[in-house]
């Protein structure tokens, strides 16, 4: 019962014959190990590499640079374009009427008005209704149009225009006339007062092509 540990076989006493086991080296971690800390073997989705994020997927629609267009992303109908100030779909061969021929038809219409001793030009204006025009838009090239529909504003949304809108247009006088102006001006598609109420827009058809 006298002897010491080292008299005893096994890997913690020295005799016996036998040595002692040592410990396995530690086995550093494989690098080819498929995880998704190792960039090697599982590099992240870059774009334009397969299954990258959104890599399929259809994409939004761009916005054009004066906001929403509700046509944006949607094939263009035959006899129709994309105009990217307004981003509406207008007829081609029109571009929307510019402020300086829309101020002239307002004021043309009163010497018009003078000429036909008022009368005729409300038979006028009643005759030119139904093509989307009143006599001075008719006199200078222009028709008022309806994006909505994609065609020229018929009778009745001309009655609308210009007589609801109108009335809204000189409510206030002066302060309505400046707000409408100023509508014209700064919106990009143009619309005054009275083409907001009847959802019109007035175009500059040089060659016609609304009339055909």
């Amino acid at each position: 019962m006298g002897g010491s540990m080292s008299d005893f076989p096994g890997p913690y006493g020295q005799g016996g014959g036998q040595d002692a086991v040592p410990s396995p080296p530690a086995q550093p971690y494989p690098q080819s190990a498929p995880t998704q800390f190792n960039p090697q073997i599982n590099p992240p989705p870059w774009p334009g590499q397969p299954n990258a994020p959104g890599q399929g997927l259809p994409q939004a629609p761009a916005v054009p640079a004066y906001g929403y267009s509700p046509y944006a992303g949607q094939p263009v109908p035959a006899g129709l374009y994309l105009d990217q100030q307004s981003g509406l779909m207008l007829p081609q061969g029109t571009v929307l009427a510019n402020p300086g021929r829309r101020i002239g038809a307002y004021f043309l219409a009163i010497p018009l008005a003078i000429v036909t001793l008022g009368i005729g030009y409300l038979i006028w204006g009643l005759i030119v209704w139904a093509n989307g025009q009143t006599p001075a838009l008719q006199v200078l090239g222009m028709r008022c149009y309806r994006p909505e529909d994609n065609r020229v504003a018929g009778f009745w949304w001309m009655a609308l225009r210009e007589t609801v809108g109108v009335i809204l247009d000189a409510i206030l006088w002066i302060i309505t006339e400046l707000v409408s102006f100023i509508f014209m001006l700064t919106r990009p598609d143009r619309r005054t007062i009275h083409d907001l109420v009847a959802g019109t827009v007035v175009l500059h058809d040089p060659n016609k092509v609304l009339s055909q």
